[in-house]
């Protein structure tokens, strides 16, 4: 019976985080055109449903129904498996991300995390790098010059900075030593949080800037790059296969955001304690201010040149990271840790 409630409890917890996920993702694109249209002294839409909150709604509907073409000389296999690549890597970082505290339901402790790894770290890298994949085949596989380019784009942004972003997080793994994520926000607890108590404030900027790039939000969005590419990597989708590319766009911006409040922010550890059964409120709240800023910087800077995202990767973000885990460890030193 023992294996038989864990696997009700798990299929619960993936049924759950999947929907609430897929409802964040469908809102996201309403709340970030809201919010740049503020930004930029309008509305946004207002025109289907009160508010304009029937815009996903309808905007899914309209993608579903739209034509699906598939370029004569494209590799369909890899056209085809390319979105589903990018959608399947985005969703699947939230396995080990914990959103809130051990409950107590039904007589039984259930943590608020699918898959408590001791390589939850390790396994998010490992994740997010394939995302990447999904943009490059789709770029290449379409036979389409602007999409090869988005696709070449995407490659090197991704090696340039993937490193910093790994050295990024090495100062809270050399505080924590764990790679198992409930285990760094358990650290966290008290307010100890690590960008302010164990001085990683600098990393945590380092971080953001980081996932930008990884995630191909502006100023990082050279893969699409719609001036000079067309929308470059996606230039051939149409219909789901299109709307699965900006949905695993979404999705990743969520993920980037839940794992910064981990590692830095301290997951669900709050100003003031809540019952367990709503501590997931702290990491929601912490997770959409994230959200936010990053929408709010997508309306304030301008798209980098290409040759400046790579200069500021390898010359300045590189060199910062490195230089982090050396000011890290003699701070442990001088602590006594």
């Amino acid at each position: 019976m023992e294996l038989v409630y864990f696997l009700i409890e798990n299929c619960a917890k993936v049924v759950v985080v999947f929907g609430v996920l897929m409802g964040a993702v469908a809102y996201l694109t309403l709340a970030e055109r809201k919010i740049l249209g503020r930004i930029q002294v309008r509305y946004g839409p207002t025109r289907v449903g009160p508010f304009g909150l029937f815009q996903p709604i309808a905007d899914g509907i309209k993608t579903f129904f739209k034509e699906d073409l598939v370029p004569a000389k494209a590799d369909k296999a890899l056209f085809v498996a390319a979105p589903m690549i990018s959608i399947t890597a985005a969703i699947s970082l939230f396995a080990v991300i914990p959103f809130g505290a051990v409950i107590e339901l039904f007589g039984r402790k259930i943590s608020l995390v699918i898959g408590d790894l001791d390589i939850g770290l390790l396994y998010v890298f490992a994740v997010a790098s394939l995302g990447e994949y999904g943009i490059v085949l789709g770029g290449w596989s379409g036979y389409n010059k602007y999409g090869l380019m988005g696709a070449l784009r995407a490659a090197a942004q991704m090696i340039s900075y993937e490193i910093a972003l790994a050295l990024s997080v090495m100062g809270v793994l050399m505080i924590s030593g764990s790679l198992n994520l409930v285990e760094i926000v358990r650290q966290q607890a008290g307010g100890h949080w690590n960008a302010f108590y164990h001085f990683q404030f600098f990393p945590f900027l380092f971080y953001l800037v980081c996932a930008l790039a990884e995630i191909n939000r502006t100023p990082f969005d050279m893969p699409e790059a719609e001036a000079e590419l067309a929308c470059g990597f996606n230039i051939e989708y149409s219909s789901m296969k299109f709307a699965l590319f900006f949905m695993a766009e979404y999705a990743h911006l969520i993920a980037v955001c839940a794992i910064a409040t981990t590692l830095f922010l301290g997951g669900w550890d709050g100003p003031f304690h809540l019952p367990p059964t709503l501590s997931w409120i702290w990491f929601v709240a912490k997770t959409g201010v994230l959200v936010y800023v990053f929408i709010w910087q997508r309306g304030t800077f301008p798209r980098l040149r290409y040759d400046q995202i790579m200069r500021f990767g390898w010359k300045f973000l590189l060199p910062l990271t490195l230089a982090n885990i050396f000011v890290t460890g003699l701070i442990m030193v001088l602590r006594g840790q």
